[in-house]
């Protein structure tokens, strides 16, 4: 099939800036400069899965044949097939797969992790989900955006702490689904395990209940124990920009958690104030402390080894 008149960079760059201006700054400017466009690609495509995933058109039955199509279409990539009947926002993940000469790439941890990820998402919707799915579920993303990162941003420099670096996205992650809790509930996502649901007798609707109330306070002090390990890592990362964009990810979700912390663990139904002008403020002054610190303590204790830290399970 020809190309469509609009290239895939100009849609996935078009589509990131819409979505989410501090990605599409964070790739203009801290992505190495030879995978700038696979990076917008990377955003721009699962923007665009995600967000037909989630519109309220279609029948369930549709959307997981549509997932099943953009898995078929990955394998395909892979074995070096060509596709057919590719339609213009499916060329953003052609021309990613054809432009990955490594052997299993981050680039590629990246896509099939994400696609797992939006699969479980085409899956759930409508059902409560065990704490097993939800642990992997995390895992899919953490490791997706993690190798993600390294691949794009310092490609050259080694991956630190093999032991913990994935723990400062997990704990995004959990914050992300805290954030997004009634959003998610309302359109039939439900993040709090069933086994919790039990043992409490409570509903996933039940918002406001004291049982979800202290599940709430349990994944927050997991958020911070993680977010606290993940930055120990970070501080580590050699190449600067890898280092900054990491910082500069994690304080837009602790802000989120510091919110939740103000108001007693009980949720929000918007947390748009994140966008503020004051917020931004807070997230720049975060990163700049996190930077200073983390300069601090290589300095003073350069034998640091994060990756002896041990990690708490979930």
């Amino acid at each position: 099939m020809d190309r469509e008149p609009i290239s895939s960079r100009s849609l996935a760059a078009a589509i990131t800036k819409s979505a989410s201006k501090q990605t599409y700054y964070t790739i203009r400017f801290f992505a190495d400069r030879e995978r700038v466009a696979d990076a917008y690609r990377s955003y721009g495509y699962f923007r665009w899965v995600d967000d037909l995933l989630d519109a309220n058109l279609g029948t369930q039955s549709e959307k997981l044949a549509f997932i099943n199509r953009q898995q078929s279409l990955l394998d395909a990539c892979y074995r070096g097939e060509m596709p057919e009947d590719v339609c213009t926002e499916e060329w953003m993940l052609v021309d990613m797969v054809r432009n990955d000469t490594e052997e299993n790439s981050g680039l590629q941890a990246y896509l099939r992790n994400m696609m797992g990820v939006m699969d479980f998402d085409a899956r759930r919707r409508g059902r409560l989900i065990t704490q097993a799915e939800l642990v992997e579920y995390s895992r899919m993303l953490a490791t997706a955006v993690t190798e993600a990162l390294f691949y794009f941003i310092g490609h050259e420099d080694p991956k630190p702490c093999p032991e913990v670096r994935y723990l400062a996205v997990t704990a995004a992650h959990i914050t992300h689904m805290l954030r997004d809790t009634f959003e998610d509930t309302a359109s039939g996502y439900y993040n709090i395990p069933r086994e919790v649901l039990e043992m409490q007798g409570i509903t996933a609707d039940d918002l406001q209940s004291q049982a979800y109330w202290q599940w709430v306070k349990k994944r927050v002090q997991l958020a911070r124990r993680y977010f606290d390990l993940g930055k120990a890592c970070i501080a580590n990362v050699k190449n600067p920009r890898r280092r900054l964009a990491g910082y500069a990810y994690t304080a837009r979700f602790e802000w989120v958690l510091n919110a939740i912390e103000r108001d007693n663990y009980n949720l929000r139904p918007d947390y748009s104030q994140r966008k503020s002008l004051q917020a931004g403020l807070w997230m720049v002054w975060s990163v700049l402390s996190f930077l200073v610190t983390s300069l601090w303590k290589k300095a003073g204790d350069p034998a640091l080894a994060v990756q002896t830290l041990r990690v708490d399970k979930q």
